[in-house]
């Protein structure tokens, strides 16, 4: 198996339309198909369910989905790590974050990390806000995004701006074709949350916003804190999704859709933080580019207290 099939692999099961993933290769639409086939061929199953009108997953191919994904961030991660060690990177960023939330602000902070003039060495790892913000005091972690309200107190916070909800739906839902929809008027019994270890804030500004419209759902968190979890739950009827805005831009599932919110909603603060004064050199060339974006800024902890819940107007 090779890191082609599975790229392949991956685009049509996000497009579920091999014209549309052919486009999004820049490749000849029987390229992809003779890729699918030599892997189904390896493999030994069929990934898709193909008639003239629509490509669906089969149980094997939503199997693979999120093992693929995994392996194409992994080997991305070896190829940055290859080319900072070719370029003589000494520096190390160690950089946490939740899962279900990356402010683009941060990918392209590290991207301009990568050509500065501090070139350093990336290192991923996504857990439970509290755990971040724990590996950043005890210096395990350089610096780590999480929401507020979190228990900043004695580091620095550098604003990444505010975080929404979006609402996850089955395919086929009544509300799913609308361009936004109104959690009062979507009345949900069940709501599919990650747990609230991984992002306390932003779990309680949810909870919030429900009794404030004065929806009682039963909420269902995933068991583990990992979004495409939480996407296939909504994909089996578990109920309707909430989660942060930003997961729509990195994860994608058979049988869901991201639908915006409108009306009251959910929303957070998200942060960087990072230990005060620090003079690590590779954290405050990150910082630097992440307020070189033009729309970020710096602030004190002391002054970053926020209400758990902003209504939208």
């Amino acid at each position: 198996m090779e890191l082609r099939h599975l790229r392949y692999f991956v685009a049509v099961a996000e497009e579920l339309h091999f014209r549309r993933a052919a486009e999004r290769l820049y490749v000849a639409q029987p390229a992809v198909s003779e890729q699918i086939r030599k892997l189904e061929e390896e493999l030994g199953v069929r990934l898709f369910d193909r008639t003239q009108r629509s490509v669906s997953l089969t149980v094997a191919g939503t199997a693979l989905l999120d093992e693929a994904r995994r392996v194409l961030r992994q080997a991305e991660l070896a190829q940055l790590a290859a080319r900072n060690a070719s370029s003589e990177a000494l520096e190390q960023l160690r950089l946490g974050f939740v899962a279900a939330s990356l402010p683009p602000g941060v990918p392209l902070a590290l991207q301009r990390l990568s050509i500065g003039e501090t070139r350093a060495q990336v290192q991923l790892e996504t857990g439970p806000a509290l755990r971040l913000l724990e590996g950043v005091r005890a210096e395990r972690l350089d610096a780590a995004v999480v929401s507020l309200p979190s228990p900043t107190n004695g580091l620095q916070t550098t604003s990444l701006g505010e975080e929404r909800a979006v609402a996850v739906l089955p395919i086929g839902h009544p509300q799913s074709s609308r361009p936004a929809i109104d959690l009062e008027r979507l009345a949900p019994e069940r709501v599919v949350l990650l747990s609230r270890d991984a992002d306390p804030a932003f779990h309680d500004a949810v909870v919030s916003v429900l009794h404030g419209a004065g929806l009682s759902p039963t909420l269902i968190e995933v068991a583990e804190p990992r979004v495409e979890h939480a996407l296939l739950s909504v994909a089996a009827g578990a109920g309707i999704g909430l989660l942060p805005a930003t997961a729509a831009d990195h994860y994608s599932a058979p049988g869901v859709c991201f639908v915006p919110l409108e009306g009251a909603q959910p929303v957070v603060e998200t942060v960087i933080v990072s230990r005060k004064d620090s003079e690590h050199a590779a954290t405050r060339a990150f910082l630097n580019a992440v307020s070189r974006t033009g729309r970020l800024s710096i602030v004190g902890s002391s002054t970053a207290a926020r209400p758990a819940v902003a209504l939208a107007a």
